[in-house]
């Protein structure tokens, strides 16, 4: 028997569908715009143009506070060039896939027939939109564990070169090629931006904007300093940075132990859990009996 509820959600289906196929043919001129995305990374590209009808539908003017810390993000992954494009990339993605799930959804309710599982699919949805809209904070937080985790290593070889009387550069450069992780990449973008003219206090301080993190920034910031002051004050101040340096990665050492003694925590639960029940039911069980 169909109900209120069921004659409700077909409308809203039927309303979601239309809208959908809508915004499918009127985004079709658009899909193109997406082929030099990876598919990996960017699932369902081909028809972002979904996404992209619907932004030009409402005028979207990409000028909120999220699209300014958005935009901050995709500084670091990507040339300064193609923040707007990767902006709307991602605001297309959320739109697609979000409505996509919903739509299916709508879809799928004829044969379910529980509205329960039409609320489980809205909640997906929004989950899409917010996972692909927090997708580069996450990894952002990732690379920059990375890079703290090598930033004392290369404090301490910057500090041994300068002493050893290398200039700043000559420093850079060796440390920058030692080694493939985050933050030797961005090294190596500094030292590519020094090679092209760059002067060496703007390359530093490119690298200290691209990491975002604030460590690296004062480090950055003091190397800064210490070119302005001289060479001997630099190979001083580095030393000087190399000793607090050493200490911060002892306290995130001890930060990662008191994170993997957390998550020991659980599975320990679990057992202590399974242990108490089995003991109380045999309990439970002698006493009903």
């Amino acid at each position: 028997m169909v109900t209120t509820i069921d004659f409700i959600i077909f409308g809203l289906g039927a309303i979601f569908l239309l809208l959908y196929l809508i915004l499918y043919f009127m985004g079709m001129k658009y899909n193109s715009y997406f082929d030099i995305l990876d598919e990996k990374e960017y699932p369902l590209k081909e028809i972002y143009g979904i996404g992209y009808a619907a932004l030009e539908l409402i005028h979207y003017p990409f000028t909120g506070a999220k699209d300014r810390k958005l935009r901050q993000e995709i500084n670091i992954f990507y040339d300064s060039k193609f923040e707007d494009y990767y902006l709307r990339v991602i605001r297309c993605q959320q739109i697609t896939i979000a409505a996509t799930i919903l739509t299916a959804g709508f879809a799928m309710y004829g044969l379910l027939g529980e509205p329960a599982a039409e609320l489980l699919i809205v909640m997906f949805a929004w989950a899409g939109y917010y996972y692909y809209g927090t997708l580069l904070d996450t990894k952002i937080k990732k690379r920059s564990e990375s890079m703290m985790s090598d930033f004392s290593e290369i404090v301490s070889k910057l500090a041994l070169l300068t002493n050893a009387g290398l200039i700043l550069k000559e420093a850079w450069e060796l440390v920058a090629y030692n080694g493939n992780t985050e933050i030797y990449q961005e090294m190596q973008k500094s030292v590519a931006d020094m090679n092209n003219g760059v002067s060496e206090i703007d390359a530093i301080s490119g690298f200290a904007a691209r990491s975002m993190i604030p460590e690296i920034r004062k480090f950055s910031s003091t190397i800064i300093q210490g070119l302005i002051k001289g060479n001997s004050e630099l190979t001083m101040m580095l030393q000087e940075q190399s000793s607090s340096v050493w200490e911060l990665r002892q306290q995130l050492a001890r930060r990662e132990g008191e994170k993997a003694s957390a998550k020991l925590l659980i599975p320990m639960m679990i057992m202590f859990i399974g242990v108490l029940l089995m003991i109380i039911v045999p309990i439970f069980a002698n006493l009903g009996a």
